[in-house]
């Protein structure tokens, strides 16, 4: 209920022409509704189970080319990417994870811990429990959770909504879909994107957000739409876009 009366505050506030960041940022740190909440201040040598969930939710912002390990270990890499999250967002931009930088992050995710403008049944049109793929159905949900915080910052980078037209697939969904039978689908964590931007501006914009799979107009049937995905190594192909 508190993150939602902070929203409601937030909309007054907007309204009446205070500031949001006053608002919002000082005092006590926000809680999450039903998602997880930090009891600490996160910062480089600190490592544990709330520094894994942070590197999630900052996942989409590792810098150009590279892929945030969620090891719950905080080391350069992390702050890194809590540094660009801050900077995307106005925030004082240190790389240390405290009151202001979970506030923000409380306001972008909903009570099942996916980011405010993604959901779980956005990334599965396939079936209702994350069976069937090549990984268990518990692993195929959490990837997808990740896939959907770098889509987060990949849409506050483009400034516009995303639209997703495949996520998971079972492997039944995948042969009735003509995927590949490597397919990242089946992992749960691929996403294809349609409408604006252009095919070409979401792959370009896409390798500053942690996707090490990104396909799209130039690679064999992806004319009509961009793919990204994990993968253990980096393979991006999209001639049309000169990727």
């Amino acid at each position: 209920m508190l993150r939602h009366a902070l929203k409601l505050l937030t909309t007054l506030a907007l309204a009446a022409g205070f500031s949001v960041t006053a608002l919002v940022f000082t005092g006590a740190p926000a809680h999450a509704d039903g998602c997880y909440t930090w009891g600490r201040t996160l910062s480089q040598g600190m490592s544990g189970e709330d520094v894994r969930q942070l590197q999630i939710r900052v996942s989409g912002y590792p810098g150009y080319g590279a892929v945030l390990s969620l090891d719950g270990s905080f080391g350069p890499a992390t702050a890194a990417a809590v540094t660009r999250f801050q900077s995307a967002y106005g925030l004082s931009a240190d790389g240390i994870a405290g009151p202001q930088t979970f506030s923000q992050i409380y306001a972008l995710q909903d009570d099942d811990c996916t980011p405010i403008h993604f959901t779980y049944g956005e990334l599965n049109n396939c079936n209702s429990d994350w069976s069937g793929g090549a990984v268990s159905a518990s692993t195929a949900k959490f990837n997808a959770r990740v896939t959907m915080w770098k889509l987060e910052a990949l849409r506050k980078d483009l400034g516009t909504p995303l639209y997703i037209s495949s996520g998971f697939r079972s492997y039944a969904c995948n042969s009735a879909a003509g995927g590949s039978s490597t397919s990242r689908h089946l992992y749960g964590d691929a996403a294809d994107l349609t409408g604006a931007p252009s095919f070409c501006t979401m792959a370009q914009r896409a390798r500053y957000h942690g996707f090490a799979e990104i396909l799209g107009p130039g690679y064999p049937d992806h004319s009509d739409h961009t793919h990204v995905a994990n993968r253990a190594s980096q393979f991006w192909s999209a001639s049309v876009c000169g990727i």
